[in-house]
């Protein structure tokens, strides 16, 4: 009997919480994750509150401040996350009788009921979107209400990568978002996942080096990446416990903003090497023809999120010099 190196997806995992009971089936894990996720920011920023990082000489920030803070941002978030999902990252594809050209049905975006009417929920959030509308959101809060804008978005991105934790757990639980195949003990098979013939060479080959029992005919679902975890532990955990270490230490406002920027462009630049790009849109850059989306030929085969996280690195140094050069500046006058 072979060795089992792999992991199975675990069975008792559902997309909804409490799946077949009438109402209550429609509340799903992600949408749980999203309020954990905005809960531990509000705490973080609570703690921030009590140490004083958003007080100014001439005024003490309050709770009120920064519920509405964090109110606002979460708003523009989630508009930022849904546009950018339904505009950048769904492709249109007229053989599905439920697909949704969004950009000649805008009206759809926040719609959230298929073309049969089966209600869907708002499916699919793009992280890079959510990132550009929270910025403008907090951007227009601290305006509004005269605030010090880089003070304010410094704590916000030391409470984001903790609560971001949760949105990858719930990227897990939907069996969503799912790596590359591969031979590592921890590889993980996800129920959803693309199948491949096993009367394919290669594919017989992969599969007994994980340990795999396959027929000779039929769909063999190969483990994979667990992506969502890696995410969640070093573009969540680690990241937050970077920043946190050194948020009392920031020698300028600003300087928490622009690490958490190019912390997050980097981390997930190298991690998107092991998740699989989306089908229906594949590479934007690719170093071959025909690169398969399944497997890591190239590190010149470049997505659509790598290009977006290489953005965000540029930023944030530039954030990172701008702020230095003004609080420069502004202590030599």
């Amino acid at each position: 009997m072979m060795q089992m190196l792999f992991i199975n997806y675990p069975s008792w995992i559902h997309p909804e919480i409490f799946p077949g009971v009438p109402v209550l089936g429609l509340i799903r894990w992600y949408g749980l994750m999203y309020i954990f996720a905005f809960s531990t920011a509000f705490l973080v920023l609570k703690t921030l509150l009590k140490e004083g990082a958003l007080d100014t000489p001439q005024e003490k920030a309050t709770e009120d401040d920064v519920f509405g803070f964090i109110a606002t941002g979460i708003v523009f978030l989630l508009v930022g996350a849904r546009v950018f999902s339904t505009l950048v990252y769904n492709q249109y594809d007229p053989s599905n009788p439920n697909a949704v050209n969004y950009w000649t049905h805008p009206w759809l975006i926040f719609w959230p009921f298929d073309r049969s009417g089966r209600f869907t929920g708002l499916a699919g959030m793009s992280y890079h979107g959510g990132f550009i509308g929270g910025l403008l959101g907090m951007i227009f809060w601290c305006r509004r209400h005269k605030k010090p804008v880089m003070k304010w978005i410094d704590a916000m991105c030391t409470a984001i990568p903790l609560g971001y934790t949760f949105g990858r757990m719930g990227n897990f639980l939907n069996g969503e978002l799912y790596g590359r195949i591969t031979t590592a003990p921890w590889g993980m098979v996800f129920p959803h996942a693309e199948r491949f013939s096993a009367s394919i060479q290669w594919v017989r080959d992969f599969a007994a080096r994980c340990g795999m029992e396959v027929a000779e005919r039929g769909l063999v679902n190969l483990p994979r990446h667990p992506s969502q975890l890696y995410e969640a532990f070093f573009e969540g955990i680690v990241l937050f416990g970077i920043i946190w270490l050194l948020h009392k230490k920031k020698p300028f406002d600003g300087f928490s903003g622009g690490l958490y920027t190019i912390g997050y462009g980097i981390v997930r630049f190298f991690i998107e090497y092991f998740r699989e790009p989306d089908a229906d849109i594949g590479y934007r850059i690719t170093a071959t023809q025909d690169a398969p989306l399944y497997l890591n030929t190239s590190l010149l085969n470049i997505s659509t999120g790598q290009i977006l996280c290489f953005l965000m690195i540029l930023g944030g140094a530039g954030v990172l010099v701008t702020c230095y050069l003004l609080d420069k500046k502004k202590k030599l006058h």
